[in-house]
């Protein structure tokens, strides 16, 4: 089985736990490190890679490593948000960062919520457009929670068994 690297790029911790929970269903050789400590990543037959969503989107530093995936590698990604699971506004950032990776085999997304920054709250709730966004991401103080990151490594092991199988095609 071949070598795959972890790697997260965070802000307030929530990618880093999500990373952590991912890298710790996984068997084999592996590796976890901030994107930014990542390097090359052609030694890795799977990247997993996980950066929190920033005003709807990628974060620079994660948007920065996604475009530096070589092609034809396999790569799975994983968000932070402080939306509500499965809205429009959670899957946002996972579609942009799918375009940014070109021709790199995207296996797989998956996402959680993430509590946001007391900072970043207070400057979003001054702003009336984006009140509503705000109260909604408070509810998001207590995640990434047990479930969630039981779902991340159920994430992780279904990514990696279906790698084992040679089964990453169609996702």
């Amino acid at each position: 089985m071949a070598k795959t690297l972890v790697t997260y790029f965070t802000r307030t911790g929530n990618t880093k736990l999500v990373a952590e929970a991912v890298y710790g269903a996984l068997s084999g050789d592996k590796v976890l490190k901030p994107m930014a400590e990542a390097g090359d990543v052609a030694p890795y037959g799977l990247v997993f890679a996980g950066f929190p969503v920033q005003t709807h989107s990628v974060p620079y530093p994660a948007e920065v490593f996604l475009k530096s995936v070589p092609e034809g590698k396999k790569i799975a990604l994983f968000s932070t948000h402080g939306s509500v699971t499965g809205s429009r506004l959670s899957r946002e950032a996972l579609e942009y960062a799918s375009v940014l990776l070109a021709k790199a085999k995207l296996v797989g997304t998956f996402a959680c919520r993430g509590k946001v920054s007391m900072k970043a709250l207070e400057v979003l709730m001054q702003s009336p457009e984006h009140e509503a966004w705000a109260d909604m991401a408070a509810s998001a103080a207590t995640h990434p929670d047990a479930s969630d990151l039981e779902d991340a490594r159920a994430f992780a092991r279904w990514v990696s068994t279906l790698g084992a199988q040679g089964h990453y095609g169609g996702l």
